[in-house]
């Protein structure tokens, strides 16, 4: 990698860049923020402001944006997840906020759909809940959700990610639990874009939405949003910069700078006024690319997929059919990772395909990208 590639902030660390064709993973630091925005975090950083204040106006772009009754800027979407659980749980209580997550005399079980059980779910325990789940790795019942209501249910959590099944579906799962008084939460971190989706489940009557701040909003990769009814987002806020209290609350670890509140603002008003068709264009100009390139080597298929539920946007897409008789798919992302420069490589979904997303591949990369799998597949 030339030195003019090399910012001098990682190199005198010795931290190389890389090529992300993974996506907006936190491995790779998310995704690129703005000039725009980076000015705003900067000029923030200028002046001191009462934090309270501050949280409070951002809330009301996020409910403006999202078409909700409240917003709250979170220290990355995880710590929606958790907050979420917390108001459920407390409510707007003082007392109960500064008992968490001692749970005792609370509510405190999230029903959940087993197919929704991912590696991030310990968020809706760290307050102190209880998991409990309903159907089975694959599929679910309306009376299987109904049955795993109870007394001590404080929330049912809907989780929306890629290659997902989705148990009674979401708007079945809103019908049911509100018919039982239950709140309904929603994990949708990697869910933008489509912008659509900023309200589209808060419009099917979820209670509470949790967003990546990061990822597609462009927004510092440690912020995220929730958004939600007015009751739920204040109780969030309390389990959030409980400044009142004599007891720092379970939100307390999860605080969220100034300069990153109005970074993550100032990313999601240029967010909603950015010209999404035009950059799906990009990347499918990219996977195009790509797939021309590619074509052609023995027993390997390509393709480009735009599947809104399970692919970010436009991407190729490499198949290995029988009789391929190179190495392994994680070989080949194994080698590509240990490249110069190292290039991340997306890990499927189905199987053992290769994905190549195309989200933050910076133009001029996917030729790279190009030579060095032709390198590798045609040994």
């Amino acid at each position: 990698m030339s030195d003019g590639q090399w910012p001098e902030v990682y190199k005198k660390l010795g931290v190389r860049p890389v090529i992300n064709a993974q996506s907006w993973v936190t491995s790779l630091g998310g995704s690129l923020m703005r000039p725009e925005v980076l000015s705003a975090m900067e000029e923030a950083s200028t002046v001191f402001v009462d934090m309270i204040e501050l949280n409070k106006s951002a809330g009301k772009v996020i409910a403006r944006i999202c078409d909700s009754e409240g917003g709250l800027v979170t220290s990355g979407c995880s710590a929606a997840q958790v907050l979420m659980v917390a108001a459920c749980m407390t409510g707007n209580d003082d007392l109960k906020v500064e008992q968490l997550p001692d749970t005792t005399g609370m509510k405190n079980n999230v029903v959940m759909f087993k197919g929704h059980r991912n590696r991030y779910d310990k968020a809706f325990q760290t307050p102190g809940a209880t998991i409990v789940e309903f159907g089975n790795s694959t599929d679910a019942s309306d009376y299987q959700l109904e049955s795993a209501i109870d007394g001590n249910t404080c929330a049912v959590a809907y989780v929306i990610m890629p290659f997902s099944k989705s148990g009674v579906g979401l708007k079945r799962t809103i019908d049911i639990a509100h018919k039982h008084g239950v709140p309904v939460i929603v994990d949708a971190a990697a869910e933008v874009p489509p912008r659509s989706n900023l309200s589209k489940f808060i419009s099917m009557g979820a209670d509470m939405v949790a967003f990546s701040g990061g990822k597609g909003i462009g927004g510092p990769q440690s912020t995220g949003i929730l958004a939600g009814k007015k009751n739920y987002i204040d109780a969030a806020f309390k389990n959030s910069l409980n400044l009142h209290s004599p007891i720092a609350c379970i939100g307390r670890p999860m605080k969220v700078s100034k300069e990153n509140i109005i970074g993550l603002v100032t990313a999601l008003e240029l967010y909603i006024d950015s010209d999404e068709e035009s950059v799906y264009n990009s990347w499918r100009k990219k996977s195009e690319y790509v797939l021309e390139k590619l074509g052609g080597i023995q027993n390997l298929r390509v393709v480009i997929e735009d599947i809104p539920t399970d692919r970010q946007g436009p991407q190729p897409v490499i198949y290995f059919e029988e009789g391929w008789g190179g190495i392994s798919p994680e070989e080949i992302r194994k080698e590509m990772s240990l490249g110069d420069p190292p290039i991340f490589l997306g890990v499927g979904g189905l199987g053992d395909e290769i994905n190549i997303v195309m989200t933050n591949v910076m133009d001029g990369e996917e030729v790279i990208i190009v030579e060095r799998l032709n390198e590798i597949l045609k040994r």
